[in-house]
């Protein structure tokens, strides 16, 4: 049985701690509103798309691409399963290794990149840069590294 008493927050922290609680939800909602509202897809499936658009050959193991977006292989199954029938991710097996599923983007899922990125990046811009000076958002990026090597050390995180 655990006999210490738990490091409570202080006013400031906790202070701290809601306010950056708050922004994750809420940019995660904005974000998402803003891609649903223009481009008719989740934050997530964008990051999907994203991710591929940016990868070799715009090919990746569904493996490696649930780490990158943060998401189960299962959900991520069901996402691409989504975009599959709109003609812009297609599955096939790893020529390299039979044990993996490799998800490519389409011709089609490239032309929804290249439509839905300038709005996206317009979005993260006036909600996340705007805001915040040149210093701030260099602060910004080494909570967010340092935060995220709390979280997994042997993770690899933007930089």
């Amino acid at each position: 049985m655990d006999t210490h008493e738990p490091r409570w927050l202080d006013t400031e922290e906790r202070q701290t701690w809601l306010s950056l609680a708050a922004m994750v939800i809420n940019l995660s909602t904005a974000l998402d509103t803003q891609l649903q509202h223009d481009a008719q897809i989740s934050h997530f499936e964008y990051q999907v798309l994203a991710n591929l658009s940016e990868a070799p050959e715009r090919t990746m193991r569904m493996s490696d691409l649930a780490l990158l977006v943060n998401g189960s292989l299962s959900r991520l199954s069901h996402v691409v399963k989504r975009l599959e029938k709109q003609d812009w991710v297609r599955r096939t097996p790893d020529p390299e290794n039979g044990r993996y599923t490799l998800a490519v983007l389409t011709d089609a899922g490239w032309e929804k990149v290249v439509a839905t990125a300038p709005g996206h990046v317009e979005e993260v811009r006036r909600l996340v840069f705007d805001p915040l000076t040149q210093a701030q958002q260099r602060t910004l990026r080494t909570i967010g590294h340092r935060v995220n090597q709390a979280i997994d050390p042997t993770g690899t995180f933007p930089e």
